[in-house]
């Protein structure tokens, strides 16, 4: 991992190893000063996320070898390992293909140069205010011999870069309308034209992070002690105990879990298992027609535009991301506000199976087979368990999460039933999920505390896993039909 770097570097190495595990009373802080004259940093939060305990986080690698492994591979690959990394490792079979699939893009042969691959990634979580991840690929964009021009702001960017921010903005909040005539402006623009290699490369990478934005917010991922956010040299609260409280014998914090259990959240989770149960019943016993399946998922779909994100909460991004794209107002609120109609897109017409995995594959060799093996990893992913009960076929669940993000974007599956989706999702989780989905920067601890009460952080997590996919493999189906039609 990358340290802080400062004056004293022989002696601050040895301050921030303690300072990283413990806090620093004031009596002590002003002793280093004194004696050191070391400013020494203190972590702003508390483990990787703000919603989950770090303990819980921890406590996966030390039990799963495998995680370990994957920890231990990509520390040597990196030579870090985020805090996303760490909150995936409660799933250490997607972590696997995720890390495999985001090191080819950026690190192996492919169409675009490095520092393009990181700048793109820089654009894409700049339109979700994505600090955590801007930074993390600003450093790594200047580690590969990117311009640190380009960095004062898109116009600075080639007029390459600056044209792809159009298809930046549009697939990250509006993805329906995107149409060949966009992939067009890009693959004939004279002297600053792109390949149609190179445009898939970039499309990909946009569709990746704001993707990723989304987890990152939807999981309340900390920046590392070492990132801007991520520490703070004021001293810590008197409440909070140092080093020096431990070796008295004063550690003992009144530290517990909340564990209580209110009325209204008791049961929710048997609740969940006989609606299951009895719209698998359901479905053996009856068949709604076509015209009813269709009337379903249009209803569906008005609805999800009905659902009232924490939208009156404006986000002004702050100039040091805002200058890496255009048009900061544009986004999914205006289209809801406006009442504008987002047209069906049928799977069956253009599938990622039938169409647009193939057309990866041949212009991008090799990563439309890994974007497949991650959009598997992540919707047939199961333990069987439902919080506390073992041997639960989740798989109608997992479907109904995937399917409704995927009609909030307007796409239907034919062999869906939609009405399906209002009897095992509620209120507060499609809440929680169209905000993480359609504004992750407005996502809070509230929105993830108040969907599934009962359930175990992993599987909080795991939800995160698929909206994240979902959403990718949504915006990339739209893309890569507007280039096919392009190629037509």
């Amino acid at each position: 991992m990358r340290h802080a770097v400062a004056p004293a570097q022989n002696v601050e190495n040895n301050s921030i190893a303690v300072t990283d595990l413990f806090k620093i009373c004031n009596h002590c802080e002003r002793l280093s000063k004194k004696d050191l004259g070391v400013r020494i940093p203190r972590p702003l939060g508390n483990g990787p996320s703000r919603f989950i305990p770090e303990k819980e986080i921890l406590q996966v690698s030390k039990v799963d070898s495998r995680t370990q492994s994957i920890f231990e591979d990509a520390f040597a690959a990196l030579g870090r390992l985020d805090n996303i990394s760490l909150v995936m490792g409660f799933h250490p079979q997607y972590l696997e293909s995720f890390l495999r699939t985001q090191h080819y893009l950026l690190q192996m042969d492919g169409p675009l140069p490095l520092h393009y691959r990181h700048y793109i990634g820089i654009m894409a979580a700049a339109r979700h205010q994505c600090s955590y991840l801007v930074n993390l690929h600003v450093n790594d964009f200047l580690q590969v011999g990117g311009d640190a021009k380009w960095l004062n702001g898109l116009g600075e960017a080639p007029q390459k870069l600056q044209q792809l921010g159009e298809l930046n903005k549009i697939l990250a909040h509006r993805p329906w309308l995107i149409t060949k005539e966009h992939m067009e402006a890009l693959l004939k623009a004279e002297e600053h034209s792109w390949s149609l290699a190179e445009l898939i490369h970039a499309v990909v990478l946009l569709t990746h992070y704001h993707s990723l934005a989304s987890f990152t917010f939807g999981c309340g991922i900390t920046p590392e002690i070492h990132c801007d956010g991520g520490h703070t040299f004021r001293p810590p609260s008197l409440s909070q105990y140092c080093v020096c409280d431990i070796a008295n014998g004063n550690g003992h914090a009144n530290q517990h879990d909340d564990q209580l259990c209110d009325q209204d959240m008791c049961g929710e989770v048997e609740v969940l298992m006989e609606r299951m149960k009895q719209l698998q019943e359901c479905r053996d016993d009856e068949e709604a027609s076509q015209e009813e399946m269709a009337t379903r998922f249009e209803r569906e779909k008005t609805e999800s535009m009905l659902v009232v994100t924490s939208e009156d909460e404006e986000c002004v991004p702050s100039r040091d991301i805002s200058r890496h794209f255009e048009d900061p107002s544009y986004g999914y609120k205006d289209f809801s506000r406006r009442g504008e109609h987002v047209p069906t897109f049928r799977a069956q017409d253009y599938s990622w199976e039938d169409h647009g995995y193939s057309l990866v594959n041949r212009l991008y060799p090799d990563v439309g087979q890994m974007l497949d093996e991650k959009f598997q990893m992540a919707y047939n992913l199961t333990y069987n368990t439902m919080a506390t009960h073992k041997d639960v076929d989740t798989s109608m669940l997992r479907r109904a999460i995937w399917n409704y993000i995927h009609c909030m974007f307007g796409i239907r599956y034919d062999d869906y039933d939609y009405g399906e989706i209002n009897q095992l999702l509620d209120r507060s989780f499609k809440i929680y999920i169209k905000t993480m989905v359609c504004s992750p920067e407005k996502t809070t601890k509230r929105m993830y505390e108040s969907f599934w009460r009962q359930f175990q952080h992993s599987e909080k997590v795991h939800v995160n896993l698929l909206l994240m996919e979902a959403r990718m493999q949504a915006e990339l189906l739209y893309a890569l039909r507007a280039i096919t039609r392009y190629m037509t």
